[in-house]
């Protein structure tokens, strides 16, 4: 149960919330249905997607000990800091975004997220497909997928426009006012910070040991994959395999493991699969064991990615 002194200034004033209620907040006068809460010592995250818009994802999140550890996603990450300040590892150093600052994460870039301060940081998080951005990109003439250079952006008129947009999306706005908003967003992002004159090395370029292991590893994540293992495969020393392999991915052969895990875990999910059959098909020892790594890499729990998922299907169905 979550009451309105837990919430910072930032979010909306909910009191005794609970899956699936609808609710009036002060983000607009349509009521929000709660999604997905999960509060506990000061954190609180809430999750949802909406197929009006391309099926995208956003996180709305208050961290203070919650740490994401090394790992990588198919799709950009977008992230509004609205108090605090966070902390993300990323391309080998470690850079830092406070309050109005934006982060901004490629696919398939490793990196990490911790709090910068001791009350944490409350954020926004827009995850995009890489195919819908471009498209984006497309219609505004920059017809090439693309690539930030920068990690932390001050951009006053992004974060606005961000912050209208997920406001607009909490409050259950028309269809037609979110897409309006973040194609502002998404508008003033790519226009203003993306860099076209950076071609990012891409997954599956990697020399052709490094492409083997990896590739052996997406087709049996759910085994016991071991370095010995890997190294048999490619001809290689396990010691020369684990320092090639993390150069050229990003990361040691066995948090891409666990990396793999995690996105096919969302894959059963989606397909229907209960969480206890989706930590046996995805290799994890029993359901507590998932749970715990499904809510380090993602920060929330697979029993609120299902109920969100679930809630959403309804509200696109009763649209229909």
């Amino acid at each position: 149960m979550i009451t309105a002194t837990t919430y910072p200034e930032t979010l909306p004033p909910e009191v005794d919330l609970r899956i699936g209620q609808r609710v009036h907040t002060a983000e607009g006068k349509r009521p929000l249905r709660v999604v997905a809460t999960n509060n506990g010592h000061m954190e609180w995250s809430r999750y949802y997607r909406d197929p009006r818009l391309y099926d995208l994802e956003v996180l709305h999140a208050h961290f203070v000990d919650h740490r994401y550890p090394r790992h990588s996603h198919d799709y950009f990450v977008i992230a509004l800091i609205e108090t605090g300040a966070a902390s993300c590892w990323h391309r080998g150093t470690q850079q830092v975004a406070a309050s109005g600052q934006v982060f901004i994460i490629n696919p398939e870039e490793p990196h990490t997220g911790d709090p910068a301060t001791t009350g944490g940081y409350v954020y926004r998080a827009l995850y995009l497909r890489p195919e819908y951005l471009t498209q984006v990109g497309a219609d505004i003439g920059t017809p090439t997928t693309p690539f930030f250079n920068d990690s932390v952006v001050r951009d006053e008129r992004l974060s606005l426009a961000l912050s209208g947009f997920h406001r607009s999306l909490a409050a259950n706005a028309a269809s037609s006012e979110c897409e309006a908003l973040l194609l502002r967003a998404l508008t003033r992002l790519l226009t203003h910070h993306a860099d076209r004159r950076i071609t990012p090395r891409t997954i599956g370029s990697e020399r052709p040991a490094v492409r083997t292991a990896r590739e052996y590893i997406q087709a049996h994540f759910a085994e016991d994959v071991s370095l010995l293992t890997l190294a048999r495969l490619v001809s290689l020393s396990p010691y020369y395999l684990a320092r090639v392999f993390e150069r050229e991915v990003g990361l040691p052969p066995h948090a891409y493991l666990e990396n793999v895990r995690v996105r096919k875990a969302r894959e059963f999910l989606d397909q229907g699969h209960t969480v206890a059959s989706t930590a046996l098909l995805a290799g994890y020892a029993d359901q507590s064991h998932l749970t715990h790594r499904f809510k380090r890499f993602l920060g929330i729990t697979p029993g609120q990615y299902i109920r969100n998922s679930k809630i959403q299907q309804g509200h696109a169905h009763a649209r229909s």
